[in-house]
């Protein structure tokens, strides 16, 4: 098909059936091809991408492919729309048999393997599709995770960081209450040694930040850049802050905002017998959250303490 559009060999000769006459029918019958088959084409379309794109035959792939998925769905729900961080699973998993769960999930992530070979450029068209017709955005972004871990293992690094950004994208797009707070510390983690876009990069931070209340000190433990002298990144952690306070003070509920503060007192403690850190850069983390978020001090003054020591 793409051969016969790109040569333009839509022209009968002695009444025979030209080429693209005859895959334009072919075509026709794709509701009937079997799973397998939508699979084969869609791949043999990476190689051909731009043809593919502009003659139409990849969308016409990709609908077929995101309808089946769609009807797979409607007749296995997915177990739990909450995020995987969030209470709501957590108590689905609590008030549900265990092998229940197991069999649904199955279910609902039967199609992750057969995907993982697909082009980024490919997934992200196929995600926008899933989008467009109302997936549960969970199941979509443990896909997300799913395809960046398992591209991962053979990747070069310029096949990683397009990956990793393709993901981050997609996932961006998603209620950001689908997407686990945890996996999203697992891309900044691989992020570290490759040279991603600023935009990329904004926008993983920004993920992350908007969930800060459900961070552990560990996650937020992140490495300091190579070439500088102090332990970890005090500045991302100021960024994660700025995130989570993006739309301001009065906006956020007062529990997460005191959840967040104990959380950052905790990493202050942490940061502070640091010798390389900054007297700008440990203000600027006592002063991040309003007087507000606090009921208690001692935390700060005990920090204070540490890097005075120091």
């Amino acid at each position: 098909y793409c051969i016969a559009h790109f040569m333009e060999m839509n022209k009968s000769i002695s009444g025979t059936i030209n080429l693209f006459e005859q895959t334009e029918k072919s075509l026709e019958e794709i509701r009937y091809w079997t799973w397998s088959e939508l699979l084969v084409a869609l791949k043999q379309c990476q190689g051909l991408f731009p043809v593919a794109n502009s003659s139409g035959i990849l969308e016409k792939c990709l609908d077929s492919l995101v309808g089946r998925l769609a009807l797979a769905s409607e007749a296995s729900p997915c177990p739990s729309t909450s995020s995987p961080d969030s209470s709501g699973f957590r108590l689905s998993c609590d008030t549900r048999s265990t092998e229940s769960l197991k069999n649904s999930f199955i279910r609902a992530t039967w199609w992750f393997e057969d995907l993982v070979g697909l082009s980024p450029n490919l997934v992200e068209m196929v995600i926008k599709s899933m989008v467009s017709r109302k997936f549960d955005h969970v199941i979509i972004s443990r896909f997300l995770f799913y395809y960046q871990k398992s591209r991962f293992i053979t990747a070069t690094l310029d096949q990683k960081r397009k990956i990793t950004e393709t993901v981050v994208h997609m996932l961006y797009s998603l209620d950001q209450n689908a997407v686990s707070c945890k996996s999203l510390f697992g891309i900044l983690g691989v992020t570290l040694n490759l040279n991603i876009s600023k935009c990329c990069r904004n926008k993983l931070e920004s993920m992350i930040g908007t969930q800060l209340d459900q961070v552990t000190l560990d996650n937020l433990l992140v490495p300091s850049p190579i070439g500088t002298n102090y332990l970890y990144d005090v500045n991302v952690v100021l960024r994660f802050l700025k995130s989570f306070l993006g739309r301001g003070i009065s906006r956020v509920p007062v529990i997460r905002l005191k959840k967040v503060a104990s959380l950052m007192d905790l990493y202050i403690a942490e940061v502070a017998p640091d010798p390389c850190l900054k007297p700008s850069k440990f203000l600027a983390l006592v002063r991040a959250l309003p007087d507000s978020a606090r009921d208690s001090y001692d935390g700060i003054y005990r920090a204070m303490d540490m890097y005075l020591e120091v």
